[in-house]
């Protein structure tokens, strides 16, 4: 978070709780909520597991909602502390606790939960969406789900949305299923064992390239849903007024459109075919070279998961690739580069990998100390692809016209120029086909986040595996007919 944003909520901090510091000395003071976050050290929220929440990344705890609350309990100096709970119902009750101060958990704003709950300002928008296996009928309407087995989240927002449609749509039926991910309800449309579910257009977003049978259809209201943070209802405002300064100051910022664009900006959608391709591969093919990929992570100090999406991204995974350039196996390399990196056999699977995973590195290493973070990664994808000297050229134009040479957003704006004379006769290295590393960028950020979030998948799956599996039993049916037992 820039330091203008800290600074600027501590000193409201400050401003708040020195005059109440003064009451407690003289013993005529009751700690308000933000005197005993600071006072205990800690921010307590509740969240839920899944990977547009938090989840385990490769640097500790990571997600969209992660994020956003680690800024707000570093501006107040204190540490976050996550408590998980699956069911939204179990989530909002938890906030009218003395130990929970806010809920963090893509929460949509309702009328039914705002009876119980107050929402801060809204941080991001969503659409409900309608979600059908493609190669079926596509259903246009709501009319079209009558005779659709329907399944939805138990005390989801889509579950609240239902009901209100149910008056007007007697002939609706669905199902609610509790202790589930709507991720899941994409798992099962894309496997055929239910005919529609509801998601948010976030959730569809980040996991469309990995349930890719599992298709829009439509949405199942016009107007977005407001996504906000949940506090308990109560008179004391101390930490709700902080929240709001936060989230207003991160809007005006842009780092909260920033945020969105590092979460979900990046997954490009994949054609249905080249989806369900990606998809089978996960499973057939990269289980063939993930040890590989760990170990020549491990040795150069990088993220195995990036190394497979370069690898799918060069040769789908298959270790016989080669192309009519002269580069050859998993890693696409050319026999120049193979050569500097003591490859003998390109078409060997372990030397491309490990031959491909130093190379990557070297790039890595020669970008330049100030740029940062995920820019420098990036770069170095662009590297692998156009050249460094031809990336040094699109950094120089950049800066020549105005933009930033170290951030990957403005120099990718810029490498496609290198293909225009009247561009690339001003650098050094002069043409360059400069729209292919942008799309090579892209496609591997894609590949990444697609690969991340079906190891997460994995791992939760082996974890219900030992508790329970999704099935038709624990399904909830719902109809219009019934809404008075709820």
């Amino acid at each position: 978070m820039p330091k203008r944003t800290l600074s600027l909520l501590r000193c409201m901090v400050a401003l708040m709780v020195i005059p109440a510091a003064a009451l407690i000395l003289t013993g005529s003071h009751t700690p308000n909520e933000l005197e005993r976050v600071l006072a205990a050290g800690q921010l307590q929220i509740v969240s839920r597991n899944g990977p547009s929440t938090y989840f385990e990344g490769r640097q500790g705890l990571d997600g969209y909602e992660y994020s956003l609350a680690k800024g707000f309990a570093d501006s107040l100096g204190v540490e976050l502390v996550v408590t998980e709970r699956d069911d939204p119902a179990t989530l909002l009750g938890a906030v009218n606790s003395e130990q929970i101060q806010l809920a963090a958990a893509g929460l949509a704003v309702t009328p039914d939960r705002a009876r119980h709950v107050r929402f801060t300002t809204p941080y991001m928008q969503v659409y409900q969406l309608v979600l059908y296996r493609s190669g079926g009928n596509k259903p246009k309407g709501i009319e079209d789900l009558y005779d659709k087995t329907l399944v939805v989240a138990a005390n989801s927002a889509h579950a609240e949305q239902l009901r209100q449609l149910a008056s007007e749509h007697p002939q609706l039926q669905w199902r609610e299923m509790s202790d589930i991910d709507t991720s899941d309800l994409m798992e099962l449309v894309h496997r055929g064992e239910i005919d529609a579910a509801i998601v948010d257009s976030n959730t569809y977003t980040l996991n469309r390239n990995l349930y890719p049978r599992a298709r829009k259809a439509f949405r199942l209201k016009e107007e977005a849903d407001d996504l906000a943070w949940a506090f308990g209802k109560s008179d004391d405002d101390s930490l709700f007024r902080l929240a709001q300064a936060y989230l207003a100051e991160k809007r005006v910022s842009g780092e909260l459109k920033s945020l969105k664009n590092h979460y979900y900006g990046q997954i490009q959608e994949l054609d249905t075919g080249s989806a369900v391709t990606f998809s089978n591969r996960l499973d057939s093919r990269l289980p063939l070279w993930q040890e590989t990929l760990q170990e020549a992570a491990r040795e150069t100090e990088l993220d195995w998961h990036l190394l497979a999406a370069i690898s799918y991204q060069e040769s789908h995974w298959d270790a016989d690739a080669r192309s009519y350039t002269g580069v050859r196996g998993l890693m696409m390399l050319t026999r120049t580069t193979a050569e500097e990196m003591g490859v003998e056999d390109r078409l060997d699977p372990v030397q491309s990998i490990q031959g491909g995973a130093r190379y990557f590195r070297k790039l890595l290493d020669r970008v330049p100390a100030g740029i940062q973070g995920d820019d420098r990664i990036w770069m170095a994808l662009a590297a692998y692809n156009v050249g460094t000297s031809h990336l040094e050229d699109a950094r120089i134009l950049t800066q020549r016209m105005g933009g930033n040479p170290d951030q990957w957003d403005d120099v990718s704006r810029h490498l496609p120029l290198l293909a225009q004379r009247k561009y690339y006769r001003t650098v050094k290295h002069g043409y360059a086909r400069g729209w292919e590393p942008v799309a090579y960028v892209q496609n591997i950020r894609g590949f990444y986040n697609t690969i991340a979030l079906h190891q997460l998948q994995q791992q939760r799956r082996l974890v219900s595996m030992v508790d329970h599996q999704p099935n038709a039993a624990q399904f909830v049916p719902v109809s219009a007919g019934s809404l008075d037992l709820l």
